[in-house]
């Protein structure tokens, strides 16, 4: 009896320790768990590797759209720069070419040509020649005409002899009864034009008309007019007179 129980009771701690082995190693060992935690891990990468490439054509599309807009806000810059550098080059190129043109005209035309303020000593000539003949042809006094007749003689020439007359007509009519003395001086002159033997000078004068009858009576007065004058036997004449009355 005892020895059966004994097996019995063996067979059972046996039994017990198996079972007690078989739990600790379904414990111990995850065996089965590995494919499955491999799985799982593999089906989260696909997932990501499935989701990323969803991410891509997003950023993809912004570094499109900045590389599209940054040369489109930089192209303009440099197109723009150097087509206005080449207008203004073909303006300045136009401009030169039409002031050389233009030069060269003037100075291929004779009665474009200048030189009051180049040549001093003629310009100088010519004013201080018909400063005196202005003077001279412009005073009038009654006791002595033929003074008057022979300054218009030396000093006009062309159609400015019947210019003074026509100027002095009335001064000449009155001055025998009205005992008229006429004085011109020159105050200011300039020349204007200087080509060679032709001349145009502005002329500023102040005149006084004197009465020297039984009542003296002086009257003053300014004037300004242009004169045109020729050279002629090495002395400057006036050639024709303006008063810018038209």
């Amino acid at each position: 009896m005892s020895t059966t129980r004994h097996l019995v009771n063996r067979q059972r701690r046996l039994a017990t320790v198996a079972a007690a082995e078989r739990t600790a190693t379904t414990t111990t060992t995850p065996e089965p768990a590995g494919p499955d935690t491999d799985s799982g891990a593999e089906s989260e990468a696909e997932s990501r590797s499935e989701d990323e490439p969803a991410d891509e054509p997003e950023d993809k599309e912004k570094e499109e759209e900045e590389k599209e807009n940054a040369p489109r806000s930089a192209g303009p810059l440099r197109v723009s720069l150097p087509a206005v550098l080449c207008v203004l080059t073909v303006l300045l190129g136009s401009f030169a070419a039409w002031s050389f043109t233009s030069a060269g005209s003037l100075r291929e035309e004779p009665g474009r040509q200048n030189t009051a303020l180049t040549d001093i000593s003629r310009t100088s000539e010519v004013k201080g020649q018909i400063t005196e003949a202005v003077g001279a042809v412009f005073s009038y006094n009654y006791a002595s005409p033929a003074k008057a007749d022979s300054a218009v003689k030396s000093y006009l020439v062309g159609k400015a002899v019947q210019q003074h007359k026509d100027m002095l007509a009335e001064v000449r009519a009155q001055a025998p009864k009205q005992k008229l003395v006429l004085t011109t001086t020159v105050t200011e002159s300039g020349v204007e034009l200087l080509d060679g033997d032709r001349a145009r000078l502005l002329i500023f004068a102040d005149q006084s008309n004197t009465r020297t009858g039984k009542s003296e009576e002086t009257t003053y007065a300014a004037a300004m007019f242009a004169v045109d004058a020729v050279r002629r036997g090495g002395s400057w004449r006036i050639s024709a007179i303006d008063t810018f009355s038209r």
